[in-house]
Parts: C-alpha cells; structure tokens; sequence
C-alpha cells in the first residue's frame, strides 16, 4: 500500500465523503418506510460489505484471539452505534439532511470533550478553537432562522 493510503488522515476525509453520501442517501431511503426498518436494511448492508471487505483483505481473525476486554468495549460500541444510526435515521425522517447531518456532526465535539475526560488525551488551545468553531457552525447550519 502506498503512503497515502497508510495516512489517517486519507481515511479519515473518505469517512466524511461516505458519510455525506450516507446522509443524502439515507433521506431519499426513509421515504415511506419505518426509520427503524430503514436501519434494520443498512446493518444488514453493512454486515455483507464488511465481510467481503474481510475476505478480500484477510482481515479475519480467529474469535479466541480476542480478549473478553475487547469484546466489551466492541459490544458497547456496536449498542452505540446502533442507537446513533437509530437516531440519525429517525430525525432524517422528519428534518432536512442539510440540517440534520450538521448537528449530528456535533459528535466531533462530544468526541473532543470525551477524549479529553475518559481517555486523558489533551487538546491545544487552537484545538479547542476549532472544536468551539465546529459547534458554532453545526448550530448555524441547522438553525432555522
């Protein structure tokens, strides 16, 4: 793999690519159906994309070789996530995705604050300018006004 496709950040900026597709996508697939089947259909999607990704890239591991800490912290994951996506889907039903995916961004924010309580990771202070910065444009952007 060449160095570019190593980088966190490479990832990180296609995350956000498939994530603003995600979300235009999504509102045109809530339309007429239950948000909570909507997701139901996504997991499923999901689960069957991942696996192949696994059998293309022998990212399979053997189950045993996973420690009982790490399942733990990949189940309360997984039960977050699912409640996101719960969410997420449920207010693209019934807002604009122009203003729903803004605010769920504030998960930037929350992730900024949590890092710093639970995981003892610092932020500077132009870190935290851009934190404040990225809170005040998701409001501005789902501010109906």
């Amino acid at each position: 793999m060449g160095g570019a496709l190593r980088a966190w950040q490479f990832w990180a900026l296609a995350s956000a690519a498939f994530a603003a597709l995600t979300a235009i996508l999504a509102k045109l697939g809530v339309a007429g159906v239950h948000s909570d089947f909507a997701t139901f259909v996504r997991t499923v999607v999901i689960l069957f994309v991942t696996a192949g990704i696994m059998a293309v890239s022998g990212g399979w591991q053997a189950p045993s070789s996973v420690s009982a800490r790490t399942y733990l912290f990949l189940l309360l994951s997984g039960a977050a996530t699912g409640a996101s996506w719960l969410c997420y889907f449920r207010a693209l039903q019934l807002g604009d995705a122009a203003r729903v995916a803004p605010l769920d961004k504030l998960s930037v924010v929350l992730v900024a604050l949590f890092g710093v309580l639970l995981l003892g990771e610092r932020l500077s202070a132009w870190n935290w300018l851009g934190v404040a910065l990225i809170a005040a444009g998701a409001v501005l952007v789902a501010w109906r006004g």
